[in-house]
């Protein structure tokens, strides 16, 4: 028998109104008793009695039960789900940011309280896989976990690769509807993906690892001199995370990539995400699906709601065996770096270098460099005049 569910909600944005769009048509053993907004005079598709801007009414209601946070503010969505797992409430949260940034903390008011939190909503939109590697992975040996975890920036480069646009009118299209912000740093810088992967690498490896110690690159300084490069290799650039064991060693790190055809995210376009998998024992694996949107976001979200009518929770399986990897930063990548000053390559100390080119607009190296010089120099990389990329 499920238990029923009474629920408060804080945000009726899109993913809000998506997910009670879906709520609505499922005869379901719950309620939404009370939303929690920011704005009371803004006009809603529901009754003006449903809505409040008091968050203490709908965490000291102790008919309810269950709490959705699904605002932006990941400092206040953090306050909201600390204090209501204190007040014996289970949480759905849907902020990367705020689960990424908090993680650890999180886990253990839970452990606390007995209560529960889940979050599937906060990676890769209507992709389950928080859910599959907690439960269908709990045992396996992972090599690595990797893919699309932002839509906003693999639309953009969809439009650029296959509409022959270039950066800024892409963006700008990406922004037109909504799939970017007025300031889309969070998404093409690539910080978005970062508090995904932290995330994932929790439930893939057992291992916190706080979102700033994270390398993240995006694809903001890419130029058509890059777009170029890769049509004439017959690349695609996306804008990849990966989570990764090596010999006891977790690396992590968001980059834009240079990917072939036989890379199962070359044909990942659009807002959708793609996550590939690879274990030991269930080989190569590969999730596709929306990104994005209220109605793709809300299933996840209502994926959890209905978990918990039946106890679920996240039992952090992999934790036990954390001790048995770290996180390193020692990692040796290969590379694409178009720059203008030739003091730069000294400077990152490239391994190897395998291709110089020097053209009259732009030139470029391909070589071999470690992780910790990137990390070391990100700020030198990342400026105008210079794009850097993972390349197969």
């Amino acid at each position: 028998m499920s238990e029923k569910l009474t629920i408060g909600m804080f945000g009726f944005g899109v993913v809000g109104q998506g997910l009670y769009d879906i709520i609505k048509t499922k005869d379901l053993n719950l309620e939404i008793k009370k939303f929690v907004i920011k704005n009371p005079n803004k006009q809603r598709s529901l009754p003006d009695h449903l809505f409040t801007t008091d968050a203490d009414a709908v965490l000291n209601d102790p008919e309810i039960n269950t709490i959705l946070e699904l605002i932006d503010d990941a400092d206040a969505a953090f306050e909201i789900t600390k204090r209501a797992l204190y007040a014996g409430k289970n949480v759905v949260s849907a902020n990367k940011k705020m689960i990424a940034t908090h993680l650890e903390e999180l886990a253990t008011i839970q452990q606390e309280t007995g209560k529960s939190l889940l979050y599937e909503g906060a990676v890769c939109g209507s992709i389950p896989i928080i859910r599959n590697l907690e439960e269908y992975y709990d045992n396996e040996l992972l090599h690595s976990v990797s893919g699309i975890f932002n839509g906003s920036s693999n639309y953009i480069l969809s439009k650029i690769f296959n509409e022959n646009q270039d950066y800024h009118t892409a963006l700008k299209k990406a922004q037109d509807l909504g799939f970017a912000e007025t300031d889309p740093t969070l998404d093409v810088g690539g910080f978005d993906p970062k508090y995904k992967l932290a995330i994932v690498a929790n439930h893939a490896y057992g291992i916190y690892v706080k979102p700033e110690d994270i390398l993240n690159l995006g694809i903001d300084k890419l130029g058509q001199a890059d777009i170029t490069y890769a049509r004439e290799k017959n690349y695609k650039i996306k804008l990849i995370p990966l989570a990764k064991e090596v010999d006891g060693k977790i690396i992590l790190y968001v980059l834009p990539k240079f990917v072939t055809k036989d890379n199962l995210l070359y044909g990942v376009e659009n807002e959708n995400n793609g996550v590939v998998v690879k274990a030991a024992f269930a080989d190569e694996q590969f999730f596709f699906g929306k990104g994005a949107g209220g109605h793709p976001t809300g299933s996840a979200v209502l994926s959890d709601i209905t978990a918990l009518r039946y106890g679920y929770r996240y039992e952090f399986k992999k934790h036990a065996k954390s001790q048995e990897v770290t996180y390193s930063t020692d990692y040796e990548l290969t590379v694409y770096l178009r720059y203008e000053d030739e003091q730069i390559l000294d400077t990152l100390s490239f391994n190897s270098i395998s291709e110089r080119f020097y053209g009259q607009e732009y030139k470029y190296v391909i070589g071999k460099i470690n992780l910790q010089q990137i990390i070391k120099h990100r700020d030198l990389i990342h400026r105008d005049g210079y794009f850097f990329a993972e390349i197969a």
